[in-house]
């Protein structure tokens, strides 16, 4: 498997010069880590370093061909708002109004326009066109991981009484900064003092302070050493990880309304063309585009021909439980529920590495290319010199698209020091978690799961890892607004309709939830801190 693809998992291999160095029997990061340290951890109830999450905690597994099955078909409701059944507790009727507020979201805003997409004819079905494409010289090879939460053994400590309150925030910071100027008795000191106040089922600091301990007892041990471990993590069934993914898109509805205020750029670039392409960087399970294509197939002169082009990564082929075959095969339906020709294309290739010849761009096409939450996996100009970031985007320009959309968190852990970047990450997941607080409890099993398996891993990364080994880069728009100007692409204003409809949706979720109009470019968040940024290009 490469490297970039493990790195997605926030995982780091044993250099080739490091060959000797082995976990026997698959030794977990933290099983290693609450060795050497046990002196110091093993007093403490609520460490997260030093014994296993529940056993029973992971959301009851299905077969997977009926939990893919039940996915599929929840994709084609139009507009569905998922939140108002499972983890808003409103009326029947406020449910009424969601769907028919969101199923005018992606609707042309022309009242001609404003037609069922619901028929599904029984004659002149299009038929969809689906090609597999694999990267030359790829390889398949598939890695066991080992998280580093994810142990045999039960923890102790959920079931004790909580510690008095510290201001966990101070102590993890200190530990931090003993950490980087190498003061190792005083970093382990307030290493098994902060370990005493962190709990995964606690409150958001104390969740996110669990993952971070992890972080800074892995760059410890890194920095000792001098050997990149792997950050093993044992994943999750595919259909349990997918679980995990749609719970997460549900209960953060600033992932659904990105994809949303991005589709609306989209649908307006390319409202009158016959022939559309579109070329996503990061496909994952294709559901961004559900609501696009519903709007485009009720185009009152009648839907274009729409081809779309997926590239793959580790993450999104494990959660789905197959190839791109699955997103294929619900675009396939789609086509004929909506009557709407589609052509799907799936492409396993590492983002930097496409090429033009690679994605087939035939004449007469109309393109839109999409980055949602993938851009900052691409090494710059800091980790290599060739900048594949930076190249990738002139790349993309080649190809003179009508449009290009770009979706990513709305934080700055790219190239700032260690202790800034320690300290945005506490600040960012802090929200981003106080944020899944309104919708899922503190003692939901399906809560830690999502916290674990989709965030922090990521968190882990961020901390542990410098160099080529750290993934997890990310950018504030004004950053990502100054590689696309030098790339030689404009704004294209997102729509303030669009936006008004989302500002509208997210009311119903919570009042706390925020959207920020700026420079044509969308912000939500939550709060005074925002998340996610969503724009688009031309």
């Amino acid at each position: 498997m490469d490297s970039h693809r493990l790195s997605r998992c926030g995982i780091r291999l044993t250099g080739a010069n490091h060959l000797s160095y082995e976990f026997s029997s698959a030794m977990s990061y933290s099983e290693r880590t609450a060795r050497s340290l046990k002196p110091y951890l093993e007093n403490s109830s609520i460490s997260p370093l030093s014994t296993q999450i529940y056993n029973d905690s992971s959301i009851p597994s299905k077969g997977q061909e009926e939990h893919i099955s039940a996915y599929t078909d929840t994709t084609y409701k139009q507009a569905q708002v998922n939140f108002a059944e499972n983890y808003v507790s409103c009326s029947r009727c406020i449910k009424h109004t969601l769907q028919e507020i969101e199923s005018v979201l992606m609707a042309p805003v022309n009242d001609e326009a404003a037609t069922s997409t619901s028929a599904d004819p029984e004659e002149g079905k299009p038929k969809v066109f689906i090609k597999q494409v694999s990267r030359p010289g790829s390889q398949q090879s598939q890695v066991q991981l080992q998280h580093a939460y994810n142990r045999p053994e039960k923890r102790q400590w959920e079931t004790r009484e909580a510690p008095p309150r510290v201001d966990i925030k101070h102590l993890l910071v200190r530990c931090a900064e003993a950490l980087d100027v190498g003061r190792v008795d005083d970093f382990t000191a307030l290493l098994k003092e902060a370990a005493k106040h962190v709990s995964i089922n606690g409150d958001p600091i104390q969740r996110v302070g669990a993952y971070m301990l992890e972080g800074l007892v892995a760059r410890h041990e890194a920095s000792g050493t001098n050997i990149y471990h792997a950050l093993r993590c044992l994943r999750p069934e595919s259909n349990e990880l997918l679980s995990y993914m749609r719970i997460l898109y549900d209960i953060c509805p600033y992932f659904k309304f990105s994809h949303m205020a991005v589709n609306g750029a989209i649908a307006e670039a390319l409202r009158n063309e016959d022939r559309i392409h579109i070329i996503d960087f990061q496909i994952a399970q294709g559901t961004q585009w559900v609501t696009l294509i519903q709007a485009l197939a009720a185009r009152p002169v009648g839907p274009p021909h729409v081809r779309i082009t997926g590239i793959d990564d580790s993450v999104s082929e494990h959660a789905r439980g197959d190839g791109l075959q699955l997103v294929g095969k619900m675009l396939s339906e789609m086509s004929k529920k909506f009557n709407i020709p589609i052509e799907f294309s799936g492409l396993s290739a590492y983002g930097p590495q496409v090429t033009r010849e690679m994605l087939d761009i035939q004449p007469g096409e109309a393109l839109a290319v999409n980055f949602t939450l993938q851009l900052h996996h691409t090494p710059d100009e800091s980790v290599d010199v060739s900048n594949p970031r930076d190249g990738l985007l002139r790349m993309v320009k080649s190809l003179s698209p009508k449009v290009v959309t770009l979706v990513e968190q709305e934080s700055n852990t790219n190239t700032t020091p260690f202790l800034m970047r320690f300290l945005e990450t506490m600040d960012y997941y802090s929200v981003m978690f106080e944020s899944i607080d309104v919708t899922l409890p503190r003692d939901s099993k399906e809560r830690i799961n999502v916290e674990q398996h989709c965030l922090a891993k990521d968190i882990v990364n961020i901390i542990a890892c410098e160099g080529k080994e750290r993934i997890e880069r990310h950018e504030l728009l004004g950053k990502w607004r100054s590689r696309l100007t030098m790339a030689g692409f404009n704004t294209y204003p997102l729509s303030s309709y669009v936006n008004s409809v989302i500002r509208t949706l997210l009311g119903y979720y919570s009042h706390n939830y925020t959207l920020v109009e700026k420079d044509g470019a969308t912000l939500l968040g939550w709060k005074n801190r925002n998340l996610i940024s969503a724009s688009a290009w031309h």
